[in-house]
């Protein structure tokens, strides 16, 4: 016999609205006593919630899909910036009563399929390039992008201070007496995610009067292993480099293990600073001296804001047009470890 919510209420003497809120995980109303009971009462006579009955009678899928766009042998590469993500999105919802899908996306075409295909209730863009975001036409479920400064008005965009953490670098690398660095990021258009750290770095270097010429960039793929190799030519492509500031930590992991394969050591032949402070970046050695964005807050301020687009947020009248949401920035700030040092003599 299929047990019903009906059934739970009446054992947990209790509504059947509370019983429904509890399994939803809609219970900020109702107390963890009554949590308990409830969760307690299901578990023993072995409710299974009918989803698609549910969704059905909800007109909703409680689906939000966390989308990242695939390389060119269409595999989805997951960095650890996107299991951070993704994994905080999945805590975060499945607390409300959601699920997430995650799924890749080979052209920003796909996103409004993906929409209508799985009747998405919103949608989390993940790691896309501005220029793809601009381009999209999606209006029917809220978009949040994440590190995005598109200018699309359907979109919701969440990053942290990209321009004020390339800032942090450059002033932390010339107040250690660097005067010949290298910025290591992957190829960007515009002042997105990339050239806002580009800008910060740059403007901190001339302001400590390091000559244009010996700010250097290079374009590298963010990846360990593509910073592995730009680590093991470094000496002899950038002789004179003596610190290298990379827009992720997983980035500067791998520039760091190539200097030390080709026989340098860090800091002292090249320091490095790293952009995420994810947590491998304390376990290297040296420790990775990076600029830490809250990544927790930040995704948490992501799902919240495309719950509140989908549930229809107090304060949001039907009427509340296009693009009436700001960006949100975060801060960030410097983590010292051990990856920085004086240049070498």
């Amino acid at each position: 016999m299929t047990t019903r919510l009906s059934d739970i209420a009446d054992e947990a003497g209790v509504s059947v609205m509370t019983v429904s809120n509890v399994m939803n995980g809609k219970r900020a109303r109702v107390s963890p006593a009554t949590i308990e009971r409830v969760l307690g009462i299901a578990a023993r006579l072995g409710y299974v919630p009918n989803i698609p009955a549910r969704s059905l009678a909800a007109n909703s899928s409680h689906i939000v899909a966390a989308l990242v766009p695939v390389g060119e042998n269409n595999s989805l590469l997951v960095s650890p910036h996107t299991v951070a993500v993704v994994g905080g999105m999945e805590t975060h919802l499945r607390h409300r009563g959601y699920h997430v899908l995650l799924r890749g996306i080979e052209h920003e075409d796909q996103v409004a399929q993906t929409v209508r295909g799985w009747s998405l209730d919103g949608v989390v863009l993940v790691e896309f390039p501005d220029e793809q975001i601009d381009r999209l036409r999606v209006d029917t479920v809220p978009l949040v992008a994440i590190d995005s400064y598109s200018a699309n008005p359907r979109t919701i965009g969440v990053r942290s201070d990209d321009h004020g953490g390339g800032r942090l670098a450059g002033e932390r690398l010339a107040d250690a007496g660097h005067r010949h660095v290298l910025f290591a990021g992957p190829p960007y258009a515009g002042l997105g995610v990339v050239g806002q750290r580009w800008a910060g770095f740059r403007e901190a270097c001339l302001a400590a009067g390091l000559d244009p010429r010996r700010v250097e960039a290079v374009e590298v793929l963010t990846s360990f292993e593509d910073g592995r190799r730009l680590g093991l030519r470094l000496r002899r492509d950038h002789p004179d480099v003596t610190a290298v500031f990379a827009t992720a930590d997983h980035l500067a992991v791998g520039i760091m293990a190539g200097i030390a394969e080709s026989g340098g050591s860090v800091p002292g032949d090249v320091s490095v600073i790293g952009f995420d402070d994810l947590d491998f970046a304390r376990y290297t050695t040296p420790g990775l001296t990076t600029v830490a964005q809250n990544m927790p807050a930040k995704v948490a301020e992501a799902s919240r804001i495309v719950l509140e687009e989908i549930e229809g947020a107090a304060g949001r009248g039907s009427d509340a047009g296009e693009g009436a949401r700001e960006p949100v920035a975060l801060d960030v700030h410097l983590v010292e470890r051990g990856s920085v040092g004086p240049p070498r003599e």
